[in-house]
């Protein structure tokens, strides 16, 4: 009798882990079958694949918030320019990469292992593509040319050189040229001796026929040129160098004589803190009517960067309007740019443009033409960057190859380079 209850009880435990295991998957393919695929899927949705995520979105994840499930994130901005133009060039807020050329698996041109940090996954034509306005480069003379290159010392080393310079501003030719309503602003950390070198350099890239002549630069805080204006005379590009003589000797705009910048690196990601940069006039000065917001930590790391570019840079922006006399940042400067939690640098930036630009909490709510404050009632986050055709890019949302794949956790590796044990390498 107690063998055949013992039986009884066996099969009722076996019936019973039958039907859990049928309901875990009757679940599961519901689930599947509910889930939005093949392009349909929005900002924050759950995804498998990068081709499940809408326009301007891609498939990732932010373990470094305990989000390890995938779901579609922004991955481009929207143009302001296309939704609210013809304004003075600093009414706008304009995303800015740091280290542009800085980018992982970049192959090493000098044969020898590179060691230095890294500071972007893709190249700068997809970073233009994805709405990148505004391209950090640290220029140095190397190997009888000027190459790109993250070392320090103002030394440029084999070991820390990535490519000739050349290449890099060719890539920029060929957006302006394919673009003619673009305009592009190069800040160089200039590290080049060589006499002419860098005015040699632009000319040699075909960008002289886009150089925004210093002449015509607001030289006591006024307003710039409008975006029209520019484009009309084709004045497309901006470039400023860290070198004040070359302002006179190759007609270089000294970049602090007209922006204002805060501290980079660790000073700058410091909660309720926003400090000028030592070389940069006070943040509140009125002399200048440009205002670059460094955002990025000492030491770059990938893993990291998706949650620096969640709440905390929202509440950076605050702090540093305030500082800037409730002067909004025209540029914003970041690592890993397309790493976040869902909107990231993306929606900040809608943030920021639609404050200043009509008075709505993202520019996807602005009215081309409308009264200041008329806004359209859409939900927030917006759920596709692309609500406008004209101006914006369907350029690929990619990686490169080591940071491509950032789906399930323990089934794949995200592209995440070791930190070199050179701390002093920046």
């Amino acid at each position: 009798m107690l063998a055949c209850l013992t039986d009884y009880l066996s099969l009722c435990r076996v019936t019973a882990a039958i039907g859990y295991l049928f309901l875990l998957l009757f679940s599961f393919f519901i689930t599947v079958y509910t889930a939005c695929f093949n392009g349909n899927c929005q900002v924050l949705d759950s995804c498998s694949q990068a081709t499940d995520c809408g326009p301007g979105l891609y498939c990732g994840n932010c373990p470094a918030l305990g989000k390890s499930q995938p779901f579609c994130t922004r991955g481009q901005a929207i143009i302001p320019t296309s939704i609210v133009g013809g304004l003075p060039f600093n009414k706008y807020s304009w995303l800015m990469t740091h280290n542009s050329f800085s980018i992982v698996d970049a192959p090493s041109l000098q044969g020898v292992q590179r060691l230095t940090f890294y500071n972007q996954e893709d190249t700068v034509t997809n970073q233009l593509m994805n709405g990148v306005r505004g391209l950090m480069l640290d220029m140095y003379d190397f190997n009888g040319d000027i190459w790109l290159c993250h070392s320090f010392r103002g030394q440029c080393f084999n070991f820390t050189a990535f490519q000739p310079a050349i290449n890099t501003l060719r890539e920029v030719e060929t957006f302006l040229s394919q673009n003619p309503s673009e305009i592009v602003t190069i800040v160089i950390e200039d590290y080049v001796h060589t006499p002419k070198g860098l005015s040699n350099l632009f000319v040699n890239a075909g960008l002289d026929k886009y150089w925004f002549p210093v002449s015509k630069m607001p030289k006591k805080g006024e307003d710039w040129p409008t975006v029209n204006e520019m484009v009309q005379a084709n004045h497309r590009l901006l470039v400023f160098t860290s070198v004040a003589s070359k302002e006179a000797e190759e007609g270089i705009a000294y970049q602090w004589k007209y922006i204002l910048e805060n501290e980079a690196g660790d000073p700058g990601v410091k909660p309720g803190s926003c400090p000028n940069r030592k070389e940069s006039r006070p943040l509140n000065s009125k002399s200048a009517s440009l205002f670059l917001m460094n955002y990025f930590p000492s030491y770059p790391v990938e893993t990291e960067a998706c949650k620096e570019h969640s709440a905390p840079l929202a509440d950076m922006i605050g702090t540093c309007f305030k500082a800037a006399g409730s002067m909004m940042p025209n540029f914003l400067a970041v690592n890993f740019y397309m790493r976040s939690d869902g909107g990231g640098v993306f929606y900040d930036l809608d943030s920021m443009n639609g404050q200043r630009l009509c008075g709505c909490n993202t520019i996807a709510a602005c009215q081309a033409g409308a009264p200041f404050g008329s806004c359209k009632n859409i939900s927030m986050p917006s759920s596709s960057p692309m609500t406008n055709t004209a101006g914006s890019f369907s350029g690929s949302v990619q990686f490169s190859k080591s940071a491509s794949t950032i789906y399930y956790p323990n089934q794949f590796a995200i592209g995440f380079f070791s930190i070199p044990w050179m701390l002093f390498l920046l």
